[in-house]
């Protein structure tokens, strides 16, 4: 039996969990709505309070879905309750953000400043230091998405360090040239 498909999520206060045909999720809580369809041949059901999720046998598709399926509506739960969010930092100088009504732009050393439309449901915020900027919505995938996309407009490189990295995300740096002696 999967480890994580076994486990039942828990259905905070305030969260409500339908299941409707062909196996179609909808979780609707204080932050919003997610909806999404899983595999029919999973059996998901909300017994007291909690959403369980049961494969028909061990074979090795199930398997892995069941954990998968599990996983996915715990971060269902969790959004429309908490939300994710994923934190990014500017590195460089002259680097810099900052917001133009719902937009981001980013001034990280191209000719131009770069705009970044937010997706719908997802949230731009920029730290006071103008180096920090925050993606957060429902959707722990968008997120997920958006923030890679982010740090793929300037990549941190590896002999200074410049560029957009996660927070806390560690850069390998490269020894640069010899130089004379």
């Amino acid at each position: 039996m999967s480890r994580i498909g076994k486990m039942p999520v828990p259905i905070p206060p305030g969260v409500e969990v339908t299941i409707g045909k062909g196996n179609e999720v909808v979780v609707k809580g204080p932050k919003g709505e997610l909806k999404r369809t899983f595999d029919p041949g999973l059996e998901i059901k909300v017994e007291d309070g909690k959403v369980v999720v049961n494969r028909p046998n061990d074979s090795k598709m199930y398997k892995a879905l069941h954990g998968l399926t599990r996983a996915l509506i715990a971060n269902m739960v969790t959004g429309v309750s908490q939300g994710f969010k994923k934190e990014l930092e500017i590195v460089g100088v002259g680097y810099r953000a900052e917001m133009k009504g719902p937009n981001l732009v980013l001034h990280v050393g191209y000719s131009h400043p770069v705009v970044v439309e937010p997706r719908p449901g997802i949230t731009f915020s920029v730290g006071k230091s103008t180096r920090d900027v925050t993606v957060e919505g429902i959707d722990k995938e968008v997120v997920g998405q958006t923030a890679a996309e982010i740090r793929k407009i300037r990549p941190p490189e590896p002999y200074k360090g410049k560029g957009i990295r996660y927070k806390g995300e560690h850069v390998r740096m490269k020894a640069g040239k010899a130089g004379k002696k």
